[in-house]
C-alpha cells in the first residue's frame, strides 16, 4: 500500500479558526499527504472568520462555544450530525485520525468502528492537566480515566515527544505509541532573522537582554510563573527586559502582572520570525504541551532556553548545553513549574553573553534535526501499517469463518 492510496478522515476540535500549535501541524501534515496524493477530508467546527484559510477540504460539525470562563474563543464539537455521518459515508475513508477527545471525536471513534475502520488518535496536549488552571484540579483524575477509555479504544497513538510517550504509557494510555515530532520552517526561523531596528522599534537598547514569553495569552501557558519568575529576578536586581510575542484573553492579567514589560502582540510568518530571533533568552514555564512548537522554533532562532522539566521541553532542551530544564516541584497532580529554580536558571544568561551566544548557538544547532517531510511521513507509514493489519486480520477471520451450508 502507498501513501496515494490513503482516505483519511481526519477529526479536529480546532483545525483552523484559532491558530495554535496543534493546528499548524495538522495543517502541515494534511499538506504533506496531499502533496503524495492521498486524500484527505477535515471535520472541524467552522467559523466566518478563521484565523487563517485550512488546509485541503473542511467539513463543519455541529459545536457550541467552549464552556470555560477565559476560552471562549475556542469551539466544542458536540456530535457528528447526519450531515456528517452522510459525508463519510460518501468519502469512504479507510483510516481515521482524532486529534480531540471532545465528543464530537469519542462520536467519529465509535463511528469508526461499527465501519471496521482503523483509527489513529495524535495526542497534542496535556488536556488532563486543564483543570488545575481553572480551580478545577479536584477533576483531574476524573479526565484522567476518560482519557484512558479514549486513548485505549483507539488501535494507535502519535505523540509528539519521547517524554510524552513515556507519561502515556505510565498513564496507561496505549501501549502502541508512534513518535510523531515537529518540525521547524528554517526560512522564518533562523539567528539570521535578528533585527536591532525592529528592537530598537519597541523600545529595547542594544544592550538589553530581553526574556522572552511567546504563544497564546491563556493561563495553562504558565502565565503565572513566568511572572513570578520575572518577579524574582526583579528583586535580586538581575537586568532584563521582558518581551511577550502573542494575544489571547488572558493578556489584561499578564500586562498587570509584568509592569513595564513590552507586548509586540500576535506574529505570524515573517514578523513572528524577526520578533522571535530579537530577543536574546527563551522561558518556557509550561507543563501543558506534549511538544512545544515555540521551544523548537525560539532554539532554531539562537536563543538558549530556560524551561520547566515537563514533557516536550525535556525532549529538546540539553540540560546545560542549549539551555535549563528545571525540575517540577511535587509530583503527579500536585507537580508544578518552580518558579525560583527558573529564576536561578536565567540569571546567568541575563549577565554572560558568552554563555547565551554559546548554548544558543547550540540549540540552534540542534534544531536542524527536525525535518517536516521525514516527520510527517511517519503519519502516513502509521497509517499504512494499521491498515494492513486490519485487513490480515479481516482475511484471517474470513478464511476461518465455517462455510456457509
Amino acid at each position: 500500500m502507498e501513501t496515494s492510496d490513503l482516505r483519511i478522515a481526519l477529526f479536529s476540535g480546532n483545525y483552523n479558526y484559532t491558530r495554535d500549535g496543534a493546528n499548524q501541524a495538522l495543517n502541515r501534515l494534511v499538506r504533506s499527504l496531499l502533496d503524495k496524493g492521498a486524500q484527505v477530508r477535515v471535520y472541524s467546527p467552522v467559523v466566518d472568520k478563521p484565523d487563517f484559510e485550512p488546509t485541503g477540504d473542511l467539513v463543519g460539525v455541529p459545536n457550541v462555544r467552549m464552556p470555560v470562563k477565559g476560552r471562549g474563543e475556542y469551539r466544542l464539537p458536540l456530535r457528528l450530525g447526519r450531515a456528517v455521518k452522510r459525508d463519510l459515508a460518501l468519502f469512504k475513508p479507510n483510516i481515521v485520525h482524532l486529534s480531540s477527545p471532545d465528543p464530537a471525536g469519542h462520536a467519529a471513534l465509535s463511528w469508526a468502528q461499527d465501519h471496521d475502520i482503523p483509527v489513529l488518535a495524535s495526542v497534542h496536549t496535556r488536556f488532563e492537566t486543564y483543570p488545575r488552571y481553572y480551580n478545577l484540579a479536584f477533576l483531574e483524575p476524573v479526565v484522567i480515566g476518560i482519557l484512558r477509555r479514549f486513548y485505549n479504544r483507539c488501535d494507535a497513538l502519535v505523540a509528539p515527544s519521547q517524554s510524552m510517550i513515556d507519561e502515556l504509557v505510565a498513564m496507561d494510555m496505549h501501549d502502541d505509541i508512534a513518535l510523531w515530532t515537529r518540525g521547524v520552517d528554517r526560512t522564518v526561523f533562523s539567528s539570521e532573522k535578528r533585527d536591532m531596528d525592529w528592537r530598537r522599534s519597541i523600545g529595547l537598547a542594544d544592550d538589553d537582554v530581553a526574556i522572552v514569553f511567546l504563544g497564546r495569552l491563556v493561563m495553562e501557558k504558565g502565565l503565572d510563573v513566568f511572572a513570578e519568575t520575572i518577579v524574582q529576578l526583579r528583586k535580586r536586581q538581575v537586568p532584563h527586559k521582558v518581551l511577550v510575542i502573542g494575544d489571547g484573553p488572558a493578556r489584561g492579567w499578564f500586562e498587570d502582572a509584568l509592569p513595564g514589560g513590552i507586548f509586540a502582540g500576535f506574529k505570524t510568518g515573517a514578523e513572528l520570525g524577526q520578533a522571535l530571533a530579537s530577543g536574546d533568552i527563551f522561558l518556557n514555564p509550561s507543563i501543558t504541551e506534549t511538544f512545544g512548537n515555540v521551544t523548537l522554533e525560539a532554539m532554531a532562532c539562537g536563543l538558549p532556553v530556560v524551561a520547566a522539566g515537563a514533557t516536550g521541553a525535556s525532549s529538546l532542551v540539553d540540560d546545560g548545553v542549549t539551555g535549563r530544564l528545571v525540575p517540577l516541584k511535587g509530583k503527579g497532580a500536585s507537580a508544578a513549574p518552580d518558579s525560583t529554580g527558573l529564576a536561578e536558571a536565567i540569571a546567568p544568561y541575563c549577565t554572560d553573553p558568552a554563555l547565551r551566544r554559546a548554548h544558543g548557538e547550540a540549540g540552534e544547532e540542534r534544531s536542524r534535526e527536525y525535518s517536516w517531510e521525514a516527520i510527517n511521513q511517519v503519519v502516513a507509514d502509521t497509517y499504512i501499517r494499521l491498515i494492513e493489519d486490519r485487513r490480515a486480520l479481516q482475511e484471517q477471520e474470513a478464511a476461518s469463518a465455517p462455510a456457509a451450508s
